[in-house]
């Protein structure tokens, strides 16, 4: 009997050892170059917030192997091989999702945009690089990039992420703007020459129905995950009237055309009510801005299930920072008139029932900040869970990617950020993604172990 005893307190020593080790190890932080999408760990959560149900799970641990979620339970066995990360005092989200960015660029050529005609394509993929970065550890491990003035730098970009040469999230990018001479996607000051623009920062100009098509066609050709078009005036562009259209609805119908023939969406640039129904009836997929939606607009973005993405968050850090910084007065006194209408119109969509994923526009304001977006969804009329949401399974649908990204569940992409205290408590946490895991690889660490 003495010697089963002890035969079995050894046993259970060598379990408890065993456990011990793998929970007290974790993984590297990733760095480049590195293989994406290969990570293998096993994360155990103080909570779980999946991003599609409404539940929240308490202790529970999730096992990401070759990169994906593969078991979520109260108690899994850490595999052999498979290092731990010990999660027990944190909030486990999916990765967020940014569904309007411009990651190459920046709001300090807001004093003067024609500072981009001497940016060579390095200039831009250095930017690119170190906007990434600072994407990822603001918990943004999946991005849309809709638009660049430098044509195709996004997919240069992307490119280099998908390889491992750059720590950054998962792209879609869009090439350039399709925009017409002038336009919210131009770099046309008034008074300027078009001759004085480098080719490579008007290669989405389009004069014409068959041109707008045309240009389309090589934005698809290029290889672009998602087609831009700018369909009314913009807020950032000279001589820009946002509530006024840019391009018809034939115009844009042409581009839907053949962004769908090639399984791509259009999203749409569109601040005007005209300009927002136009690009609805035309077929376009999301409604960026939509600042001055009217009641129309909201029944058929409802009726065609067009989602909104409003860039709510930033009006008020652009207002103080462009006094202080002298950004070009027009930028922004149109700043100044359309923060508090598109928050207004924010609240009425929702109020309405029509989808709004999460989107900020992130370069107008600093890389990395996107997730203060969060407090004013909830101001205008979101719960804390809608918000998420909005950031995670929202966005994955109709960013075409709900089979990719989105959700914590079993088959999808391992992407998980981790934040300390509850999230549906106090919304701004989420402006403190404390820990970053993406494809099973450790980004962002925690700041110690917990054994």
């Amino acid at each position: 009997m003495k010697n089963i005893l002890f035969s079995l307190a050894l046993a259970l020593t060598t379990v408890c050892t065993v456990a011990a080790s793998a929970d007290s190890s974790r993984p590297e932080l990733a760095s480049a170059p590195y293989r994406p999408d290969r990570g293998s760990v096993l994360i155990r959560c103080g909570a779980l917030i999946d991003g599609r149900s409404e539940d929240v799970l308490n202790d529970v641990s999730v096992l990401i192997r070759d990169g994906r979620f593969s078991r979520i339970a109260s108690q899994i066995d850490t595999p052999l091989g498979v290092e731990g990360l010990d999660l027990s005092d944190y909030t486990c989200l999916p990765g967020l999702i940014e569904m309007h960015a411009h990651i190459l660029e920046s709001f300090e050529e807001l004093v003067d945009l024609t500072l981009y005609y001497g940016y060579s394509h390095e200039d831009f993929m250095r930017a690119g690089r170190k906007y990434s970065q600072l994407s990822v550890a603001a918990g943004f491990t999946t991005v849309r990039n809709l638009g660049n003035y430098y044509g195709w730098v996004d997919r240069d970009l992307r490119d280099e992420i998908n390889r491992g040469d750059t720590v950054g999230p998962r792209l879609q990018i869009s090439g350039f703007y399709l925009t017409i001479p002038g336009g919210g996607g131009d770099l046309l000051e008034p008074g300027g020459s078009e001759d004085a623009i480098p080719p490579h920062l008007r290669m989405g100009v389009s004069r014409s129905v068959d041109e707008f098509r045309k240009h389309a066609q090589e934005v698809v050709d290029g290889g672009a995950d998602v087609v831009k078009v700018i369909a009314s005036g913009a807020v950032l562009a000279y001589g820009g009237v946002p509530g006024e259209p840019e391009m018809s609805y034939e115009e844009i119908a042409a581009v839907v055309e053949v962004a769908h023939a090639a399984g791509l969406k259009v999203a749409a640039h569109a601040h005007g009510a005209q300009s927002i129904k136009d690009a609805i009836r035309a077929g376009a997929d999301t409604i960026e801005h939509a600042t001055y939606i009217d009641e129309e607009g909201i029944a058929l973005a409802i009726e065609h299930d067009v989602a909104l993405v409003m860039d709510i968050g930033a009006g008020d850090w652009m207002i103080e920072q462009g006094r202080k910084q002298g950004w070009v007065e027009e930028f922004l006194r149109k700043t100044i008139e359309t923060t508090q209408v598109q928050r207004e119109s924010f609240k009425r969509a929702h109020e309405a029932g029509v989808p709004i994923a999460f989107g900020t526009d992130v370069a107008i304001f600093p890389h990395g900040m996107n997730g203060i977006q969060f407090a004013y969804m909830v101001e205008w009329g979101m719960t804390p869970m809608e918000a998420i949401q909005a950031a995670t399974s929202v966005a994955a649908h109709y960013l075409g990617w709900e089979d990719r990204v989105g959700v914590i569940k079993p088959g999808l992409m391992g992407d998980l950020i981790a934040v300390k205290g509850d999230p549906l408590d106090d919304i701004s946490i989420l402006e403190n993604v404390r820990v970053v895991v993406k494809g099973g690889l450790l980004f962002k660490a925690p700041e110690q172990n917990t054994p």
